[in-house]
């Protein structure tokens, strides 16, 4: 194969980044637990990989960046966990962010995180997994792992793609990423512009399928998401539910709260980080009646008007109480949580204004199911109206399930295609 000048020193600058990116790891590891995880579980990957794949068995790789990308392709996992029942399923994580929530999922027989992308690490890689499908999430793209891939003739997908105009792929500087994408057998984009993109750039293996996570989340309603603990709280009066919460975000809530709030209103937050101190100072600051998760044994939750969720795992069950939702992230710039898991209830929902990145927000907000504030006084208008407007309430709900009803079937066409 011949390779031009050009393309060799683009190539080179990324493989010099990633070790530099190596490097660059090791030296923050010590001061960054999160880094820590990361750095330290890598060196893991191969032993584990090892210890539990030999040379005769069939496998199928699926990849995420973190626990997000997971619950985005965790339906199309399961179809073919379904499907393939006799193969091995390794599950590779960038962040420790999934790793460390989903490294026991039973959807795969293997979790291990990815190593870096360079070119001896994707040779080692597949020497052991030699995988007979390979799934990648959305858009974490790994040159080195899906050239390898496509020299030694297998097969790979992306599904969930989103794509900007602004991001590296279709920018002059951005070959070597933009190549990586030319490895896929065939993208599956959330939408029309994304498809559109990559015609730009000549790929034309695309098929908008829209976004797993309306097939996710529908798979919620099918579920028992009966919490008793919230039902004691809950007593059967209206409840806003504030999840994956920030210190921006639980600011507009104190504030709200620690005004006169009427007696028939819950409240239930549940922080994104969920660190003791700052469960701490978020009950240190409300002057009504507040509980812990932590504490609800030792508690009469019906007497209590803010319940702090300081667990995870729950928050997609406890949408279900929810009469309307607050959805964390946007206030800040940390990203916008899930909106599409308490949207599948039929909830009206309130969020930041930090929401571009994030089309189903848009849509959720021009479809009159969703309300974007920007300060306090924004956040108390919305939020008295839809408490005292009984219909405005239901109908902004309504139009949110529709919604996610009129999404779903990304995972239907994934699995067409691959004659499933």
């Amino acid at each position: 194969m011949y390779f031009s000048t050009k393309e060799i020193k683009v190539g080179l600058i990324y493989n010099t980044g990633i070790r530099i990116a190596k490097f660059g790891l090791k030296c923050l590891a010590p001061v960054n637990k999160k880094i820590r995880l990361g750095v330290k579980g890598r060196t893991e990957t191969y032993t584990i990989l090892k210890n539990n794949i030999s040379k005769n068995d069939k496998t199928l790789w699926f990849h995420c960046a973190s626990l997000g990308e997971y619950e985005q392709g965790l339906p199309v996992f399961q179809g073919l966990r379904k499907h393939y029942k006799t193969h091995k399923i390794v599950l590779t994580f960038f962040s420790p962010s999934g790793y460390q929530v989903r490294k026991n999922s039973p959807i795969a027989n293997v979790v291990v995180y990815l190593p870096l992308d360079t070119k001896k690490n994707a040779s080692r890689f597949l020497n052991i997994v030699n995988p007979e499908l390979t799934i990648f999430v959305k858009y974490d793209i790994w040159p080195n792992f899906l050239n390898e891939l496509k020299s030694r003739g297998l097969r790979a997908l992306l599904i969930s793609a989103a794509f900007r105009d602004n991001q590296s792929f279709f920018k002059f500087y951005g070959k070597t990423l933009r190549d990586a994408l030319f490895t896929f057998e065939h993208i599956f984009t959330q939408n029309e512009s994304s498809k559109v993109l990559l015609e730009s750039i000549n790929y034309n293996t695309v098929t908008v399928s829209g976004d797993t996570r309306f097939d996710r989340v529908s798979n919620q309603l099918k579920t028992n998401n009966q919490l008793h603990f919230i039902e004691d709280f809950k007593n059967n009066k209206l409840c806003v539910v504030a999840g994956s919460s920030w210190p921006e975000d639980e600011s507009l809530f104190v504030n709200f709260i620690n005004s006169k709030v009427p007696e028939n209103i819950k409240f239930i937050i549940a922080p994104h980080n969920i660190k003791s101190q700052q469960i701490k100072n978020l009950k240190e600051k409300l002057n009504t009646k507040t509980v812990l998760f932590s504490e609800k044994e030792e508690k009469n939750l019906a007497d209590a008007t803010v319940f702090v969720i300081d667990t995870i795992g729950l928050l997609s069950k406890i949408y279900s109480y929810a009469d309307i939702a607050y959805v964390g992230g946007a206030m800040g710039n940390t990203g916008l949580h899930n909106t599409l898991e308490p949207a599948v209830f039929g909830i009206p929902i309130i969020i930041g204004p930090n929401h571009t990145k994030f089309p189903e927000a848009k849509s959720m907000i021009d479809n009159n199911g969703m309300f974007s504030i920007s300060n306090q006084k924004e956040f108390n208008f919305i939020l008295n109206e839809l408490i005292e407007n009984n219909r405005k309430r239901l109908y902004s709900g309504k139009k949110n399930s529709e919604f996610i009803i009129k999404n779903k079937g990304a995972v239907i066409q994934i699995l067409d295609y691959l004659r499933i």
